[in-house]
């Protein structure tokens, strides 16, 4: 970054330039006058190391070189080749537009070319040769050459800086010609004249002391008269003095009209003509106005007198004054000290009155004008010694003066020199004197002190001192200003601890929820992460970390606060980050949850195979290895695979792995490279697979080539496929041939074929077999037949098993009860039928028939043990659910009430009823009562209906009947039933978010002035009114709502109630539902929109029932519609308070100046959330701080001619509001066009604009 420019032949550091960059290229000009060099940012700068002068010559250089020979510089810049012809005007360069980049620099033969490359062609630029020259003409000290070179140019900013060059440096080689000719040339005229009268000067004298012309440069008049073109008078002054040249100087002082200088060198040298020369010099000034100078001169000389009067003439009275101060002699002139004075005190210099007040020992006078004259450190001081009793009025009022005049600190100790502590306390915290000001503050008492803790807390908190801060703040009441700063500060610790002794919980933990929010939208999660700790709440920093993707932290929050989720979370962050590719996190996060088997899965799914096996092996051990080595060398293939299993030493171990997953394939390329002995077991294992697939003939060929053909056979036979089994039995393995008849035989008897069975088992010589099977077929005769012919044997056994199967069957027992009760013992048969159960018997109908048998036989003949029987057969048919048949059977006993019991349980209404009538009329009533009760468990309110309508009405409303319901309410003629149900149905309609069905439903059946049912009608209304408004679309569901809300109004009236405060608030609503009818049906029609603007305005004087926000935003945007920017403002300023009102659920921060003297209510309820979307709030924001420094709208409310706002109703001079425009809602003043019904009234311009809109439109 530093230059150091050495000379080697003399030994001295010629210059030394730092740069504020690194210097990537640098060079001098052959003169070595000028220094070239570009730094790391590319950009070149031209150092001259005479004047040690930098100048930035391009901002982008990419090539730069000196022209050899020469002092022209050649740079390239963006897009363009820069030549500087005249390196000594750095502002003055030739520019060429060019592409490509510049490679060479070439001058051979007297020419100069640029070669430039663009792409493959190359492209050079020549360069003004003649301009080149130039340069060398000078370096060469050939004035001459210079010259003739320039006067052939035409005159151009390069010619117009070689000429000034050539001047300067022929200059400084006293070249006069040359130089004259050169200011010439550049329009500098006057030197060239200089030059010229110069050079005739030193003609003359080389005409009369015969100077040789080779001398012109050294002569004296040369030197001088250069000296003074520099401006070096005094050093032209010497030279000619050193001639004797008086006359000379005198003449050139006199020409410069420096008259000082003449007078010197005047009385210097003695001239005879200094008197004169002086007197004429003062009499030039005095005529000239400068007695300024003159009584300089005259002090200077000792004349005070006269010096004096000239400073009084030239209205100088200060210096007067001071040369009078300074000549006690003069101070007894009284009438010169007055007329001073006077002067002084006019001038406004008061301070110097004083001072010549007091030295002439005026005192009084002095102070009076050290007052005037704002010099109070003189007037104290002058007080303090005579007039001690102003010290203290002094001190106040140069204090008051100081602070009138902001120097605050210096005012400070001025007022606690007048015992104003308050003033001082103010000054010292203006001055941003803390310290002092809390030194003073301290010393302060009561109500006076309290006003300044506010500002000192403020202090600390701006410079960080919080406990002070805290101090005054706490001292100041404001200790929630406290919380908040030390909140605002990060100290949320310090934060906490006092916000618990000003807040309550609720407070302190919303305020510390909303700050973390907050921070999480900065980015500073750290911070976030330690509030909601504070707050005990570490769920929400667990759900910030995992939404801003920081699962580390996340995880370790969990750790702390949920150590029985930690490995849950871990794998499911480890799911994400595989989601995204971020394998490697994700493996950590599932190593953390051991679950090493998920990293290998995952790193398979992405051929990442070292990595699985990597892991599968630390984690798992040798085995999971394996698992991931062999399917990885699976992926390989080849010799690949073959290398990748040889070098882990699994060849045998991938052969088995490969088989038992059914990759076949692979498992055979590598048996066939490696391990051939595995082949057979390789061939038989793949047999079994594909004979489980069902590809028989190519199992069988695996089969043969494992030498196994017996499996072959087996296979064949399992599939029944005999032929083929009989094949290869015979080709590869005749002994297994007996095995195929066997195979065959049992599918025969399976498939009931005996006979074809019975032969094959023959032909393989087992009857023994042919037994078994006729056993387990139950063909009892074929098996004594086979037995008794072929192997007698096996004969005993038949017929025990035989014995056994039939002896305790339901067909056996049945038909044994039979044999009983034919044979005459009914008792035997009964207690045989009783045998039979659900366990032996499945057969519902059959253990009927054989119960309802035994309780026949029982009553018929067994007497006295019927009742028994009866009881436990009727029990037995109860748990079957037969209960008409059990009923039956108790009625042969005469137990009528058990029989009907029975059949109310099995809902037998007809046969019970029969009973009723005919045996037990006293029972009628206990059965239709059980009838009843079980309609109402079955919920059936259609067959109860005719028995207890009221109870049906309950069933048909329980189970959202409501149809049926209401047309049963309504067929009773109870009008009090009906809208009891009605009622019900609108509030569950209303639950359900079906507001305008029940709407409808009121239509139709009407509306009741019942106050049971007033929150109905309000809510209904509510709902349908705060929609979001579409305009037309809506027309028809305020006009429903408007009718129904007519019809209850009418039901007041019938019903005398109409003074009511029920029927004023629902008249009210039926207003703001005219009205919103009325605006739906002008919105379409811009002829209207007015009327519909004005609608929007009017009901904001009831959004203390309407929500506030929605109907502020319509009144906004209708107004700005129309173009009422005024109104427009307003509400939607008032919108955008209310959404923040909404958003922190508190209406103190409202500002209500804008609607005083209104209508428009300032307490309103506020919702849950804003009505307006986002995005039309960010609209009207944006809008409203637009217009806000719009000057050319009046941001206020239109007032009318009662001096309120135009659309209020009320005013402070009339005692009755006005009445509402029936189509507007605006205040009807004059004008009015009166309709008798309902005594309304309507605004005459506005009812003849409806009537033509409807007609234009074709609408009603």
């Amino acid at each position: 970054k530093t230059v150091s420019v050495y000379d080697l032949v003399d030994n001295f550091n010629q210059n030394t330039h730092t740069h504020e960059s690194r210097i990537d290229w640098l060079e001098l000009n052959e003169t070595c006058r000028k220094l070239l060099f570009r730094d790391k940012k590319m950009r070149l700068h031209l150092l001259d190391l005479e004047s040690d002068k930098r100048t930035s010559l391009l901002e982008y250089c990419s090539y730069v070189q000196w022209v050899p020979q020469s002092d022209v510089v050649v740079a390239q810049g963006r897009g363009s080749l820069c030549v500087w012809y005249n390196i000594d005007s750095p502002e003055r360069q030739t520019t060429f537009a060019m592409k490509g980049d510049v490679i060479e620099l070439e001058r051979i033969d007297g020419r100069t070319e640029v070669v430039v490359q663009s792409g493959v062609d190359t492209v050079s630029y020549t360069l003004d040769e003649g301009l080149i020259e130039f340069g060398t003409a000078i370096d060469d000290g050939d004035y001459g050459r210079a010259v003739m070179f320039l006067e052939s140019l035409e005159m151009s900013p390069e010619t117009e800086g070689m000429w000034q060059t050539l001047a300067t440096r022929s200059l400084a080689e006293s070249e006069l010609l040359v130089a004259a000719r050169s200011f010439a040339a550049v329009g500098n005229i006057t030197r060239s004249y200089y030059l010229q009268d110069t050079m005739a000067m030193i003609e003359r004298e080389l005409e009369k002391f015969m100077v040789p012309p080779a001398e012109v440069a050294q002569h004296w008049i040369c030197k001088a008269r250069l000296a003074a073109l520099s401006g070096e008078f005094r050093r032209a002054e010497a030279i000619y003095l050193e001639q004797r040249k008086v006359p000379y100087v005198m003449s050139m002082y006199k020409r410069l009209h420096m008259w000082e200088d003449a007078l010197r060198v005047a009385r210097e040298n003695n001239m005879p003509d200094f008197p004169a020369l002086k007197e004429g010099f003062m009499k030039h000034l005095v005529e000239t106005g400068q007695e300024q100078r003159a009584a300089a001169l005259k002090e200077k000389e000792g004349e005070l007198s006269e010096a004096i009067n000239l400073y009084m003439r030239a209205g100088l009275p200060t210096k007067a004054g001071a040369v009078l101060l300074k000549n006690p002699t003069l101070l007894n002139q009284n009438d010169l000290l007055e007329r001073i004075a006077s002067a002084l005190i006019k001038g406004g210099l008061y301070e110097k009155a004083g001072e010549l007040f007091e030295k002439v020992s005026m005192f009084a006078r002095a102070l009076e004008n050290y007052r005037k004259g704002r010099a109070y450190r003189k007037a104290v001081e002058l007080a303090r010694q005579l007039f001690s009793k102003d010290v203290v009025m002094l001190e106040e009022e140069w204090a008051n003066y100081l602070k009138d005049k902001k120097q605050f600190d210096s005012a400070i100790n001025h007022f606690i020199e007048a015992g104003l502590l308050t003033s001082a306390a103010e000054c010292a915290i203006e001055a941003k004197q803390w310290n002092k000001a809390n030194q003073i503050i301290d010393s302060l008492e009561g109500d006076v002190a309290h006003s300044f803790y506010q500002q000192l807390a403020e202090y600390y908190t701006s410079v960080k001192k919080y406990e002070l801060a805290e101090k005054y703040f706490d001292r100041a009441g404001l200790t929630r200003t406290a919380v908040e700063m030390y909140t605002a500060a990060g100290m949320w610790e310090a934060a906490h601890k006092l916000a618990l002794r000003c807040m309550s919980g609720e407070e302190v933990e919303m305020l510390y929820a909303n700050q973390a929010k907050d921070f999480e939208v900065k980015g500073r999660l750290k911070e976030a992460e330690r509030l909601y700790i504070m707050i005990e709440d570490p769920d929400k920093a667990i759900a910030m970390y995992k939404k801003h993707r920081q699962y580390d932290s996340m995880i370790r929050l969990i750790g702390v606060y949920y150590k029985d989720l930690l490995n849950d979370s871990h794998i499911r962050v480890a799911k994400e980050l595989e989601s995204e590719g971020n394998y490697r996190e994700a493996e950590q996060h599932y190593l953390s949850a051991k679950d090493w088997k998920s990293v290998c899965h995952m790193y398979r799914n992405q051929d990442m195979w070292e990595d699985a096996y990597r892991v599968a092996k630390t984690q798992g051990g040798i085995a999971p290895a394996k698992q991931v080595a062999i399917p990885w060398a699976k992926h390989l293939g080849g010799e690949a695979a073959v290398k990748l299993l040889n070098k882990l030493g699994m060849l045998e171990e991938s052969v088995e792995y490969a088989a038992e997953h059914s990759a076949f394939e692979f498992a055979f390329e590598i048996a066939n490279s490696a391990v051939k002995y595995k082949l057979p077991d390789l061939h038989l294992k793949y047999a079994m697979h594909l004979e489980d697939d069902g590809k028989y003939a190519e199992a069988e060929d695996s089969f043969v080539k494992a030498s196994r053909p017996k499996e072959a056979v087996l296979m064949y036979v399992h599939a029944h496929q005999w032929e083929n089994a009989q094949r290869v039995a015979e080709l590869h393995d005749p002994s297994s041939l007996k095995d195929v008849l066997i195979g065959q035989a049992r599918f025969c008897f399976e498939e009931k074929n005996f006979q074809q069975g019975e032969s094959f088992l023959l032909r393989a010589q087992r009857p023994d077999l042919i037994v078994s099977f006729y056993l387990e077929g139950e063909q009892w005769n074929d098996a004594m037949r086979v037995a008794r012919e072929y192997v007698p044997q096996m004969l005993d056994d038949v017929k025990e098993k035989m014995l056994a199967r039939s002896s305790g069957s339901a067909r056996e027992l049945l038909e044994q009860a039979k044999s009983w009760e034919q044979a005459g013992d009914p008792g035997r048969a009964v207690e045989i039928y009783l045998q039979l159960n659900r366990e032996i018997i499945d057969d519902t109908e059959l253990l009927t028939s054989a119960w309802c048998k035994a309780a026949e036989l029982a009553i018929k003949f067994i007497p006295t043990r019927a009742p028994n029987m009866v009881l436990e057969i009727t029990d037995r048919l109860t748990e079957i659910q037969r209960y008409m048949e059990a009923a039956e059977i108790l009625l042969e006993v005469n137990l009528t009430k058990d029989a009907l019991d029975l059949l109310i349980s099995g809902e037998h209404w007809d046969k019970a009823r029969q009973v009723v009538t005919d045996r037990a009329p006293h029972l009628r009533d206990y059965v239709d009562s059980a009838y009843t009760q079980k309609v109402r468990d079955r919920q059936q309110p259609d067959e109860i209906l005719n028995v207890d309508v009221a109870a049906a009405l309950e069933m048909y409303a329980d189970s959202n009947k409501w149809e049926k319901c209401l047309q049963v309410a309504e067929s009773t003629k109870n009008e009090q039933l009906l809208s009891k149900y009605i009622a019900r149905y609108a509030a569950t309609l209303i639950k359900d978010g079906s507001t305008l069905q029940a709407l409808r439903l009121y239509k139709k059946y009407g509306a009741p002035p019942t106050p049971q049912n007033f929150n109905i009608y309000k809510r209904i209304a509510l709902d349908i009114l705060t929609q979001p408004f579409t305009g037309l679309a809506l027309f028809i569901e305020f006009s429903e709502l408007r009718d129904m809300l007519y019809d209850l109004i009418i039901g007041f009236r019938k019903a005398s109630l109409d003074e009511t405060e029920d029927c004023y608030f629902f008249s009210k609503l039926l207003l703001i539902t005219h009205w919103h009818c009325i605006k739906s049906a002008c919105h379409p029609h811009k002829q209207l929109s007015s009327l519909s603007a004005k609608i929007s305005i009017s009901l904001l004087r009831y959004t203390d029932l309407l929500p506030a926000d929605k109907y502020f935003y319509e009144a906004g945007c209708a107004a700005k519609e129309q173009g009422w920017g005024g109104m427009a403002f307003v509400f939607l300023n008032r919108f955008l308070d209310l959404c923040d009102a909404i958003d922190e659920q508190n209406l103190d921060g409202l500002d209500h100046s804008d609607f005083l003297d209104t209508d428009i209510p300032f307490e309103t309820p506020l919702p849950a959330n804003c009505c307006v979307a986002e995005a039309k709030r960010e609209e009207a924001k944006e809008w409203v701080l637009t217009v806000s420094v719009d000057q050319s709208v009046e941001q206020s409310l239109p007032k009318d001619a009662r001096g309120v706002f135009q659309a209020s109703l009320t005013s402070p001079t009339q005692a009755k509001p006005a009445a509402p425009c029936i189509i507007t809602g605006y205040p009807t003043i004059k004008d009015v066009v009166k309709f008798k019904y309902l005594n309304h009234s309507a605004s005459k311009e506005d009812w003849n604009a409806f009537i033509l809109g409807t007609k234009q439109s074709h609408s009603a």
